[in-house]
């Protein structure tokens, strides 16, 4: 596998994305309620896209990154109608292994904080290793 280039992936690298909170992303459980919020497995989609973005242009051909960790306080509830802002920082690079330290704000507050760590892995290697594990599976 080749590395991602060393230059283009260092610490430092930032991006930001600012969604609204829509129906869709509030607890399907929780609807009925006068006042929705910004469900926390949602907000996780949103950071890992958020580090998705960061590092794509910077991988090379053929490469994209799988989430391996998260580790996020969510600390304030954000209504259905406001707009949150995720922020990524690339904090570590070490060799395939990218760390980040995410911050995540509404219009008023501090929604949540913490970090997550992705892995640059090639698609023609996974591939095959993915579909040997469904093999196995099936044949049980």
């Amino acid at each position: 596998m080749s590395e991602p280039s060393a230059r283009a992936l260092a610490p430092g690298l930032t991006h930001a994305k600012s969604v609204t909170v829509t129906a869709d992303l509030t607890p399907a459980h929780l609807r009925g309620d006068p006042i929705r919020v910004l469900a926390t497995p949602e907000m996780i989609r949103l950071v890992e896209q958020t580090a998705i973005e960061c590092v794509a242009p910077h991988l090379a051909p053929g490469q994209t990154t799988v989430g391996t960790r998260v580790d996020i306080a969510h600390l304030a509830a954000t209504p259905e109608g406001m707009t949150v802002t995720v922020t990524v920082e690339l904090t570590d690079v070490d060799r395939r292994r990218l760390g980040f330290r995410v911050a995540v704000r509404d219009e008023l507050d501090e929604v949540a904080r913490g970090t997550h760590e992705r892995f640059v892995v090639d698609a023609a290697q996974r591939l095959p290793r993915l579909q040997e594990k469904v093999a196995r599976w099936k044949a049980r």
